[in-house]
């Protein structure tokens, strides 16, 4: 009896063995789905941004047959700064990421992804098409809208998936600023009209919808269609108090009492960000000032790369730094945000003089500035959303991931408010 049962067990032990590589092997092909997934979010999501920015000194010169230099300045000025189409690229997205954390939890995230694809499609469309400028940044607005609404979404969705997920969201970011940038450049430097390269991008906002919904493998409770309800709604305790008619005078009070803490939680918990939210946003007013600000001032006539030319790679070698260390996260964590703030700094003041006194002998070394710039901007990022994902409680940490995100988009839209007078006063000289 005793060797009859052995070759059984041996049979079901192997089969148990069997049953728990399966179930590993298809753990590591789901966890490898999601790290896609959320890396192809990433890329989609900020590609349209990036665009926008790119094509900014095209979109601003489109009803120009060249460039207009401001009479008796010493430089190749615009009429308008390109600080504009960077204010229209951030200041819907600025709005949403302010007030979103608040309500979004009310929409389902299938409804919002839908309107991040429509918002995008709508914006490469309407740049393509436009006959204005006016036309132009409202094209630009509906990016950011799609921009703004995804970045806030997609990082409160990470809670719901492996913490590894996270480095590939904030890789895949990275990439959007260097294939955006990159193939913008390249496609319209082989002879493409922007038009016609704004028609191509349009494939991009259709992988961003086919990544979500066919390739990530979502939790069994996710609530795709449906609100997502938070356990600390002030109106879930509200309401449990309504179904209890008896209650003592002094417990109505306390509830009361408790009711106004749960509402006021949200804010309390957005103090508690700060410490997050200041540096980064610091990091994206510094090296936005330069971008939207000093850049399009650093020209060198004697280059064989024209205005517009230096302009765009200015901004692809940008992109690449920020890429690289936004993939960085998966090799080394930096800490001390502060400190990328105070480097940023360092360089806006550094082109700030390079602009003024025309010290720099040519683009090479800007191009070298910019792309040690992007590094440090792409480290404080995901940086920052690592470790508040690291020190908030779980029950805490969809709100704050949203609520965080704010701090980027304070500074860019800071940074492009700060640009114009800058733009002006050079332009005068």
């Amino acid at each position: 009896m005793y060797f009859c049962a052995a070759p059984a067990a041996a049979v079901i032990i192997t089969g148990a063995c069997q049953n728990e590589k399966w179930k590993a092997a298809d753990s590591c092909r789901q966890r490898w789905r999601n790290w896609i997934g959320f890396w192809l979010l990433g890329l989609c999501n900020n590609f349209a941004y990036v665009v926008m920015l790119s094509a900014a000194h095209d979109i601003l010169q489109k009803q120009e047959s060249h460039n207009t230099t401001t009479p008796s300045s010493r430089y190749d000025c615009s009429p308008v700064s390109t600080a504009a189409v960077l204010l229209a690229d951030i200041l819907p997205t600025l709005l949403i990421k302010f007030t979103a954390p608040f309500y979004i939890h009310r929409v389902p995230y299938g409804f919002r992804v839908l309107v991040c694809f429509f918002t995008a499609v709508v914006s490469f469309l309407m740049v393509s098409f436009s006959s204005t400028i006016l036309m132009s940044i409202f094209g630009v607005v509906f990016a950011s809208i799609s921009s703004g609404l995804g970045e806030l979404s997609f990082l409160s969705l990470s809670v719901f998936f492996s913490r590894d997920v996270l480095s590939g969201w904030g890789s895949g970011t990275g990439a959007a600023g260097v294939a955006g940038a990159l193939l913008y450049s390249a496609f319209t430097q082989a002879g493409l009209t922007p038009q016609v390269t704004l028609w191509i991008m349009l494939v991009v906002p259709v992988i961003l919808a086919v990544s979500y919904f066919f390739l990530l493998v979502f939790p069994s409770s996710f609530p795709q269609w449906r609100r997502h309800e938070d356990g600390h709604s002030a109106s879930r305790v509200i309401n449990s108090q309504e179904r209890r008619p008896l209650i003592e005078e002094e417990e109505l009070v306390a509830t009361l009492f408790r009711n106004l803490s749960v509402c006021s939680y949200p804010c309390d918990l957005f103090q508690g960000l700060l410490k997050f939210i200041i540096p980064l946003g610091v990091v994206y007013f510094a090296e936005y000032f330069i971008n939207q600000g000093l850049l399009e001032l650093l020209y060198f006539p004697d280059s064989r790369l024209s205005h517009a030319e230096q302009y765009r790679w200015y901004q692809t070698l940008y992109q690449i730094g920020v890429f690289a260390s936004r993939t960085s996260l998966v090799c080394f964590k930096i800490r001390k945000i502060f400190l990328m703030s105070l480097l940023q700094c360092v360089n806006a003041v550094l082109l700030a003089f390079a602009v003024y006194y025309q010290f720099l002998p040519n683009p090479w070394v800007v191009f070298i500035i910019v792309l040690y710039e992007g590094l440090l901007g792409g480290a404080a990022y995901v940086n920052t959303f690592f470790f508040i994902r690291e020190e908030t409680a779980k029950r805490e940490r969809e709100f704050a991931m949203a609520a965080a995100s704010v701090g980027d988009s304070l500074g860019i839209a800071l940074s492009a408010a700060a640009a114009f007078p800058v733009h002006h006063y050079f332009c005068s000289l």
